[in-house]
Parts: C-alpha cells; sequence; structure tokens
C-alpha cells in the first residue's frame, strides 16, 4: 500500500469529484493521504477532509500565500496547533517554506513567515513539510538557525546532491513525485536513483506536477485539454522511482510508506488503525 506525503485534495479542481477520486486512489492502492493547508482559510477545510475520509493533515501557510498574509494567521496557527494538537490525524506544519522561482514574492515576508512557522513547530514539537523552490540553502539556514528538531519532508525536492544530504542530517525526508517520470529530468531522476533508502518519500502535490503521461503542452492546454493529477497516480509514479533503483514496484511502496511513517510519525498509528 502507499501513502501519498503530499496531495491538495482540497483544490477546487476536485470539487465536481472528490469522492471518485479518493475512491481510485484507494482502489489503485493509496491508503494514506497528506493534505497540507496552504493559507489559514483552509485550515478547517483539511483537517474536515482528512477525518472524512480517514486520512492526515498538516497545517501551514505557504510562501505563495504570503503576501496575502497577516500576523493574526500565525496566531492562528498558533491556536490551531494547541487546540488540535491530540488529533491524531495532524501529522505536521505546512505547506510552509520558501520559493525565488515565482516573482513578486518579496523575500523578506516569506522570510519572516517561514522563520515564524519554524519557531511555531519547535514549540508545538511537530515535524514540517517544505516548499522547496530555488530556496534550498535558505531554509536549510532557517533550520539551523531555529534549532528544528523535529526533522519533516523536502517537497517536491529538486536540489542538488549536497543540499539533499544536508537535508538529511537534519532528518528530514525528500519527496519525489510526477518530475521524476520525465526522462529529461536528469537531476532529479539521479537524486532518486542514488540517495540512501530510507532518504525517499512519494508525493503527487496533486492537482499539479502532473507526471508525464498526463502533461499537456501550452498548445493543448490552450484548446482545452486538462492535465489534472490526482493521488490514483501514485503507484505509477512510484513505479518509475523503482525502476530507476533496480526495485520492485512492492518494495518501492514498502520502503517509502516507512520512511513517510518515520519524517511524520503520527502515521504509523494512523496506519495501525486502518
Amino acid at each position: 500500500m502507499w501513502t501519498d506525503t503530499h496531495c491538495h485534495l482540497d483544490a477546487s479542481e476536485f470539487d465536481a469529484d472528490r469522492d471518485a477520486v479518493v475512491a481510485r486512489a484507494r482502489a489503485a492502492g493509496v491508503s494514506q493521504i497528506v493534505i497540507p493547508a496552504v493559507v489559514a482559510g483552509n485550515f478547517e477545510r483539511v483537517r474536515m477532509l482528512a477525518h472524512e475520509h480517514g486520512f492526515s493533515y498538516a497545517l501551514g501557510i505557504h510562501p505563495l500565500y504570503v503576501m496575502q498574509a497577516r500576523e493574526d494567521d500565525l496566531a492562528l496557527l498558533d491556536r490551531q496547533l494547541a487546540e488540535h494538537r491530540d488529533d491524531p490525524r495532524l501529522v505536521g506544519i505546512g505547506e510552509i517554506g520558501l520559493d525565488f522561482f515565482v516573482e513578486g514574492l518579496d523575500a523578506a515576508t516569506q522570510q519572516h513567515f517561514y522563520l515564524e512557522q519554524l519557531k511555531l513547530a519547535k514549540r508545538h514539537a511537530l515535524p514540517v513539510i517544505l516548499h522547496v523552490r530555488r530556496s534550498a540553502d535558505q531554509l536549510l539556514g532557517g533550520l539551523r538557525r531555529i534549532g528544528l528538531t523535529t526533522g519533516g519532508i523536502g517537497h517536491a525536492f529538486n536540489g542538488s546532491r549536497q543540499q539533499a544530504d544536508a537535508f538529511l542530517a537534519l532528518g528530514f525526508k525528500l519527496g519525489f513525485g510526477g518530475t521524476v517520470t520525465f526522462d529529461r529530468s536528469l537531476q532529479i531522476r539521479r537524486l532518486a536513483a542514488e540517495l540512501p533508502d530510507d532518504a525517499l518519500v512519494v508525493e503527487t502535490d496533486a492537482p499539479d506536477i502532473p507526471p508525464h503521461w498526463l502533461y499537456r503542452t501550452a498548445e493543448q492546454r490552450a484548446a482545452g485539454a486538462t492535465s489534472r493529477n490526482e493521488p490514483g497516480e501514485l503507484p505509477r509514479i512510484g513505479a518509475c522511482l523503482a525502476e530507476l533503483r533496480g526495485w520492485t514496484p512492492e518494495r518501492a511502496a514498502e520502503v517509502t510508506r516507512r520512511n513517510a511513517r518515520v519524517a511524520l510519525p503520527r502515521l504509523a498509528a494512523l496506519d495501525a488503525a486502518s
């Protein structure tokens, strides 16, 4: 059985057929999905969906949305983490991090929200799910500055081997998803093939980061073609990872599920109860 460590099941792209999406995922062998929040306004939504479908969730403010966030959102996050500290489905703080790829995002504002959320992770003793896009070194600097020891997941990791090793040394696992299915993703595929067995978790980031078999060109999208990713694609993505490592898909599912439970320890009890 597979664990999707990153899926935005609350996204509007799933509003029309969310139950069918979940059913397809379960039929494909996906037993656990982590649903990360991205803004304070969807904290309740991700929690509700996790409980409704027997999945798990994380609470946090995404770097792409910090320009619209307020200090009150951090206070709300603190209160929510305290209020739901005994909720077994609350597995971490996320999606948080830094994004230096998208233009128009103030670096200082991103850093402020990132560091403040790391402080909350330390206060509440929870792992973090990190958004890593052209920001690995800065993220590592923040982790060391705050002294976070709870680890977590570097979501959609696309850094260097040196950066990967630095995250692993701080107790993190690294997430691989649809990008690993593209032949041209040479660096990511190299990392997926060469990192230690205990470094890897798998994810879809659905509805985003579609694998190659769902990819549509700009022209196709303009003509109305869609490329929505789904958690049910995870086993096929995992099979690509398995091929790169010389594993069977069954071994890939077993290893990455075990690693997910190490990165997000509350998953172990949920798996045992399911």
